[in-house]
């Protein structure tokens, strides 16, 4: 039964397992082999439809504006506000704070209740409803007690501070928990429609069984019913075979890419497509064999460990969290049109987030607070860029 809006959890995530040798969906180090390759080019073809006008540039450039704030403590999820502020989630505490886009200066909008941070869980990813401007709704992906689950606040600005979130209406539940492996990404497309990434909670068997939530890419309504023109009938499991989502976002011509963790051997990016099958645990990388949708990128998991990611200027910007450096993917289509350059390379420890700050730059947040960072005495930190 797929779970909808307030049901009944239609599929629980069985024993919470760590994989030996994994590397967890916040990047853990897996055993190391000392080996390094560089970063290769997925042959997967374009899909039917217009390609990119101009690729982008081979070589790129990335340019620390500023910091624009520092003392956040275990961020995630970031959403731009209308008018050029931030708000931002903290996984641990389960609060949501507004940073002014010129100061810096944080404001706590409050407390989400009913998360229960442990592990890799707690208050995750964040994003504005649609309709923003009319209904001031804000979505929040967060770690229950039995589950991770979405949900939607009211924002009453003119509340006291602390006192500004409304209490969570639940539109969607019953996506499996886990220490480690929740996803946690939310977004909405350009068809308005909500997507989320959701990780396998360390049961590797949930991601090809289709009548499970976990190792996902769904896609709902805002009121969490499956969306129209999914590709399986009433399901809001729109691509399957993933270990553990962090990361999505649309080009210039509406595809959807997302990152994705990948265990010992091989990160990845991905070029989704509705209905394909992205093969784990039967394929990590490129070359699982046919009925598998290869990514468009793969990297060592030193190199990377993904979560979020951006597109700006042609090219999908990718934070890396055990990598710690920013990754820049030239895109023609749906294939890379040059080979992925790293930028940052242990400047800033952890990246956890990157968002589009308008006019060819991005916000980008560190995550070094997250209990597997090496967090300096003004982490953690929104940085502005100015990349091409």
């Amino acid at each position: 039964m797929i779970v909808q809006r307030r049901a009944v959890p239609a599929v629980l995530a069985a024993a919470l397992l760590l994989t030996a040798g994994c590397s967890s969906g916040d990047g853990d180090p897996p055993a190391a082999d000392g080996s390094t390759s560089p970063a290769g080019t997925a042959a997967q073809s374009s899909p039917a439809g217009s390609p990119a006008a101009q690729a982008p540039p081979a070589k790129g450039s990335v340019k620390v504006v500023r910091t624009l704030t520092t003392g956040l403590r275990s961020p995630w999820g970031l959403a731009p506000l209308p008018g050029g502020d931030l708000l931002v989630s903290s996984r641990d505490e389960a609060t949501v704070t507004r940073i002014d886009g010129k100061t810096g200066g944080k404001t706590e909008l409050g407390e989400v209740p009913g998360v229960s941070p442990s592990g890799e869980g707690g208050l995750l990813g964040i994003a504005l409803s649609p309709d923003y401007a009319s209904d001031h709704m804000v979505y929040a992906y967060f770690t229950s007690a039995s589950d991770n689950r979405v949900v939607r606040m009211l924002y009453d600005e003119k509340k006291p501070s602390g006192e500004q979130l409304g209490a969570p209406d639940t539109v969607f539940r019953g996506i499996p928990k886990g220490v480690i492996h929740n996803g946690g990404r939310i977004a909405f497309g350009p068809d308005k429609m909500l997507y989320a990434g959701t990780g396998e909670s360390g049961d590797t068997g949930l991601s090809q069984d289709r009548e499970s939530l976990g190792g996902k890419i769904l896609r709902m309504t805002p009121d969490g019913a499956p969306a129209p023109g999914n590709p399986f009938p009433g399901s809001p499991v729109y691509s399957y075979g993933h270990r553990n989502v962090q990361g999505l976002a649309w080009d210039d011509k509406q595809r959807l890419f997302a990152s994705e963790f990948g265990q010992d051997t091989w990160d990845e990016l991905n070029a989704i497509e509705p209905g394909d099958n992205y093969g784990w645990p039967e394929a990590e990388g490129k070359g699982g064999g046919s009925g598998f949708h290869d990514p468009v990128v793969q990297w060592h998991t030193d190199e990377a460990s993904p979560s979020g990611i951006a597109y700006v200027g042609g090219s999908v910007w990718m934070a890396g969290l055990r990598g710690e450096r920013l990754w820049r993917v030239p895109l023609e289509g749906t294939e890379a049109a040059a080979d992925p350059q790293a930028f940052l390379e242990g400047e800033y420890g952890r990246l956890r987030t990157v968002a589009p700050a308008g006019g060819g730059r991005l916000w980008l947040v560190t995550s070094n607070t997250d209990g597997r960072g090496d967090a300096k005495g003004d982490d953690d930190r929104i940085l502005e860029l100015e990349v091409k």
